[in-house]
């Protein structure tokens, strides 16, 4: 594929992340402004940080008068599932990639853009990734600041409406290719289940969600490789 035509599915397989991005962005610029954050701060906030669920915990945590040590901890924990999304994307990298590539590359790797780029067939280049994450950056950034501007004029049922956004986007994610492929499906039930024990399993229960999210993921992850593994592909073919 030329370098035009990889920027340019870059930019057409953001278009949905962006769009579902805007609404969830959206929900987070509300929840901040009723917290009385500015709007200025929470568009700088989506600026550099893309992660809702550590952007909701952090101005929860900011605004009830939690320490600097807790709120980065609270970071590091529920964002930890990132480093090993960035790993399996860095598998995918083209060998031409620099570290420069995969530094910046980081910095938008978030659950939908992780599922996009590493369902894309062949190798992942930088000029697509980079083309991936343009639209769902300024989709994100621009959400929140039309989200604070507008708290207080929407009606509450809307702006609790919002709050589960993010649910069905991430379905979204997950319905198209557990249709075609059995072995999605086995993998998804297996990590619902475990997350399930978590949650109402008394000696479990009392492990935070950042926690959760990444042993989940490893836990699936490592049956779905042991039970169903991905033939290599030969040079012939």
């Amino acid at each position: 594929m030329k370098a035009h035509d990889d920027f340019r599915q870059g930019l057409i397989d953001g278009i949905p992340i962006g769009l579902a991005y805007i609404a969830v962005s959206f929900a987070f610029g509300i929840a901040g402004a009723a917290k009385g954050i500015p709007v200025w701060a929470l568009t700088l906030i989506s600026a550099t940080c893309l992660t809702s669920a550590g952007q909701f915990a952090a101005i929860i945590s900011m605004t009830a008068g939690g320490t600097l040590v807790e709120l980065i901890l609270s970071q590091v924990i529920i964002n930890l599932r990132y480093s090993i999304m960035s790993i399996a994307i860095g598998q995918k990298l083209v060998e031409k990639a620099t570290n420069w590539n995969r530094c910046s590359m980081a910095f938008a790797v978030t659950d939908e853009i992780f599922a996009v780029s590493c369902g894309r067939p062949g190798d992942i280049t930088p000029r697509y990734f980079y083309a991936l994450m343009t639209i769902p950056w300024i989709s994100w950034t621009l959400g929140t600041f039309l989200g604070a501007t507008a708290s207080g004029i929407l009606p509450l049922i809307v702006r609790n409406a919002l709050g589960v956004a993010i649910y069905g986007m991430l379905i979204g994610i997950i319905i198209p290719p557990a249709k075609t492929n059995r072995h999605i499906v086995a993998v998804i039930v297996i990590s619902s289940v475990i997350s399930l024990m978590f949650q109402y399993l008394p000696l479990l229960s009392g492990v935070s969600s950042g926690f959760v999210i990444i042993i989940c993921t490893l836990i699936a992850a490592s049956i779905g490789a042991v039970l169903f593994p991905v033939e290599e592909e030969t040079d012939e073919s």
